[in-house]
């Protein structure tokens, strides 16, 4: 049985917890909140290249790009983003869970000897792909870029993944990530980067517009030259949504981390005033049983 003692000091313990969960909360909401403020400052970028994109596709123009051109599919490569801190839940969970169905889903489309390159993005989540190497699938990390990466890293891993598609390390390349919905909702997205494909401008929102066009210069050098844009754009967002999405998790996890906190402090309080009162009342007996004797 716990003495008065012990349970006063798990209380003081509990209490702590309670007071650290409720700040990294508030923090971690801040955090997410600054995500979703940069998600919406990426929008007018986002929305003038897919313009441009939908104004070269509606006219009558030829033009091409190595980055659209699809080949037979034998290497596959997929960036998987992950946190690079913890105390966020199931959510690099859930993401390995989606990584491995996914690399089950290459095997059954492209058969059972299509390589697989991983390309993780996280402390967390390379610490868990790190076990995937073998003779079909390798994992290949990349120094100076994590979760947190933002500006010209974006940029220089997003240009790295078109060399290898151009060169012909990968034949296509895809992204898994957690979608951010809202703090209660993060689902995860597997989309093709690489090579860019109809389906991806119908996916990402551009518009087609039969309006006349004078293109200066001509559609197909405009189209070569906003083609890596529009890919460094969907990257950028990825990576913010990544960011918004595990700050979202550690919302929800220190939330619930703070009110099992609360219910565990009840508990003890009510157990403390109990064992006080039952000490109390043994004292008492002792006293009257003195007196009368």
């Amino acid at each position: 049985m716990s003495t008065l003692r012990e349970l006063k000091g798990r209380i003081g313990s509990v209490a702590s917890s309670e007071k650290i969960t409720g700040a990294m909360k508030m923090i971690s909401s801040a955090k997410m909140h600054k995500a979703e403020l940069a998600l919406k400052r990426l929008l007018p970028f986002r929305t003038q290249i897919e313009s441009i994109i939908g104004n070269i596709l509606s006219a009558d123009a030829e033009f091409s790009s190595p980055l659209i051109e699809s080949r037979e599919v034998n290497r596959v490569g997929i960036v998987v983003f992950g946190s690079d801190d913890g105390l966020c839940g199931a959510y690099n969970v859930n993401i390995y869970k989606q990584l491995l169905a996914r690399l089950a889903e290459y095997k059954a489309l492209y058969g059972s000897g299509v390589k697989v390159t991983v390309y993780p993005i996280g402390k967390k989540m390379a610490k868990a792909v790190s076990r995937l190497s073998d003779g079909t699938v390798s994992v290949e990390f990349n120094t100076g870029v994590d979760s947190k990466t933002t500006g010209d890293g974006v940029r220089i891993f997003t240009e790295r993944l078109q060399a290898s598609f151009i060169d012909g390390s990968v034949d296509c390349v895809d992204v898994l990530y957690m979608n951010f919905k809202s703090v209660s909702r993060q689902v995860p997205k597997a989309e093709q980067l690489l090579p860019v494909v109809a389906q991806t401008f119908a996916t990402n929102g551009v518009t087609v517009q039969s309006r006349p066009y004078i293109f200066e210069p001509d559609a197909a050098t405009i189209f070569t030259s906003v083609l890596p844009m529009f890919i460094m754009s969907v990257m950028q967002e990825v990576f913010t949504e990544n960011r918004a999405s595990e700050q979202a998790a550690r919302v929800m996890a220190m939330q619930s981390a703070n009110d099992n906190a609360k219910k565990l402090l009840e508990q003890l309080r009510l157990e403390y005033n109990k064992l006080r009162q039952q000490s109390i009342t043994t004292e008492l007996l002792d006293i009257l049983g003195g007196q009368v004797r």
